[in-house]
């Protein structure tokens, strides 16, 4: 029982909580979120959307009919409800009702089909299509029923109903490749698209009419600033209110007063890794040796040391620590430069004039890395490579290409020999679309040309398979080849390292991350920035 001076104390602790933390029953609409990127977004049509600044972006304006919550776990977003069937052979989506499209016009079960038609279409250029080839029949019940039957079991059948879908009645008669609906989108999500411009920034506006609420925070702005110094000085002047940190800005950059009172800083285990990919088309890395010689001769250790500061830890494959598709007993390749050079004396390269540089056939081994601009992490981690590899006889030249540059015309095409780059993962682990030898065309993700039959089956198999466990089995198989042959180096799983300002409330870190509840962020109105314009 409450007694009148336990009623009077808590009553006194409410009018405390209000003045120190503003209205504790209410949260406050208006303000901006203003986010930086050293990238511009390229597209945004989220079935093309293959990079994280577009992916981002695109997040915001557009639904998929499932989504993951904070534990990482599958609940519905257009769908409110599935049954699976038939043992994973047939999934029944029962789609939310009364909910429209920003222009007004009601989402139904034809989009649902119309983007699914469009992502097995083999002239859409969409890196995701691997997912929906799977599928038999695709069946509209009614407006808000969808049947999906498989040729056979595939376990992440329902987490690739992530897929944002995409209008029909707006975009039936146009080519996704080259429509201006990239460039002013139009989605369900809780974001309304307001403006692009080109390398400076995206603004997107609150759906107040978002079926699950509207959200607080008014605005969303990405800002393109395509170099790290120039974000941290914005950055001091709160001109960003949000941007990913290098490990030095995280640990000693923002480690004073003024960060302190007005930013506050996550680290996260991250779903990605970063990687060098060969081309595995250009002759200089068809051997297997010469791979795993690179691999002895770079010390990964080095790099987390220097570069990361010791945020993040070695990769030895596709499979970050954190998911559960993870092979602890994969270990990582020592760093043993004399074993590089034996390798590589076997595959016939050796310095036969003493000039400090292998050769064969009277050409010296070398080959470029490329890597984008803005990003100095990479650029650095590419250069602890170049010397690593020139203590062995390797030259090594750096080329640091513009984003949407580097996309286009190197990875897209497939000119280059070396890339520095990363992935960030699904946290379903199914990757059939980076290692299947089926996807190698323009605009999907195995652009290095891997080809292995084994590998190949297991992927397959991994997606006929429920079995957690069973599944698991697969996927360390598949681990195991990837670190044996050395497609790519693998190099680390970074941090993932964040800033916030505090003025923003509501931000709830969980196994996911922290932007999952992002239309629940708000700020007070007494420290808001931004105004509606």
């Amino acid at each position: 029982m409450l007694t009148v001076l336990g009623l009077k104390l808590k009553l006194s602790l409410i009018v405390v909580a209000f003045f120190i933390y503003g209205s504790v029953f209410a949260q406050d609409y208006g303000d901006a979120v203003v986010a930086g990127s050293i990238a511009d977004a390229r597209t945004l049509i989220p079935i093309l959307a293959s990079d994280s600044a577009s992916s981002e972006v695109s997040s915001m304006v557009f639904n998929g009919l499932v989504k993951y919550d904070k534990d990482i776990n599958l609940i519905g977003d257009l769908a409110e409800s599935w049954e699976i069937k038939n043992d994973g052979l047939v999934i029944i989506f029962h789609l939310r009702k009364n909910i429209f499209w920003h222009d007004g016009k009601p989402f139904t079960a034809r989009d649902v089909e119309f983007t699914y038609k469009k992502l097995i279409d083999p002239n859409t250029k969409t890196p995701y299509s691997g997912d929906f080839e799977r599928v038999k029949s695709f069946e509209v019940l009614d407006d808000h029923t969808i049947r999906v039957t498989y040729k056979e079991p595939f376990a992440p059948g329902l987490s690739s109903w992530g897929m944002a879908v995409m209008p029909k009645h707006l975009l039936e008669a146009e080519d996704l490749n080259v429509t201006k609906f990239s460039r002013r989108p139009i989605g369900t999500g809780p974001y309304k698209f307001k403006a692009w411009k080109a390398q400076d920034k995206i603004e997107l506006e609150s759906n107040r009419d978002y079926f699950e609420k509207r959200p607080y925070i008014d605005r969303y702005i990405y800002r393109v600033i395509p170099d790290e110094s120039t974000i941290f000085l914005e950055l001091q002047t709160q001109g960003l209110d949000s941007v990913g940190l290098t490990p030095l800005q995280y640990t000693r950059q923002t480690d004073n007063p003024f960060f302190k009172k007005y930013y506050r800083k996550f680290r996260i285990p991250s779903f990605s890794y970063v990687y060098l990919g060969y081309n595995l088309n250009n002759p200089k890395f068809s051997d297997l040796r010469i791979r795993q010689a690179l691999n002895y001769a770079v010390d990964k250790t080095e790099i987390i040391k220097i570069v990361l500061l010791g945020l993040g830890e070695v990769a030895t494959g596709p499979f970050i620590p954190q998911g559960w598709a993870y092979d602890k007993n994969v270990l990582p390749a020592p760093f043993d430069p004399q074993k590089a050079v034996k390798l590589l004396s076997e595959a016939g390269w050796v310095d036969s004039n003493g000039d400090g540089w292998l050769d064969k056939d009277g050409q010296i081994f070398e080959f470029t890395i490329i890597t984008n601009q803005g990003n100095e992490e990479r650029i650095k981690v590419a250069q602890i490579i170049q010397r690593r590899l020139k203590d062995i006889g390797i030259r090594i030249k750096i080329k640091i290409v513009e984003w949407s540059v580097f996309l286009a015309e190197f990875i897209e095409k497939k000119k280059f020999e070396a890339v520095l780059l990363g992935w960030s993962l699904s946290r379903d682990p199914d990757n059939y679309d980076i290692w299947h030898s089926s996807k190698t065309k323009e605009g999907e993700f195995n652009f290095i040309g891997y080809k292995n039959e084994e590998v190949d089956r297991l992927l397959v198999e991994a997606r006929r398979t429920f079995d957690q466990e069973k599944r698991k089995a697969y996927y360390q198989a598949i681990q195991r080849i990837l670190y044996a042959e050395q497609p790519y180096m693998f190099l680390y799983v970074p941090d993932s390292l964040f800033i916030l300002h505090s003025r923003f409330q509501g931000i709830k870190p969980a196994p996911i991350g922290i932007g999952y509840n992002f239309i629940d962020w708000w700020v007070p109105k007494s420290q808001q920035k931004y105004k509606i314009r």
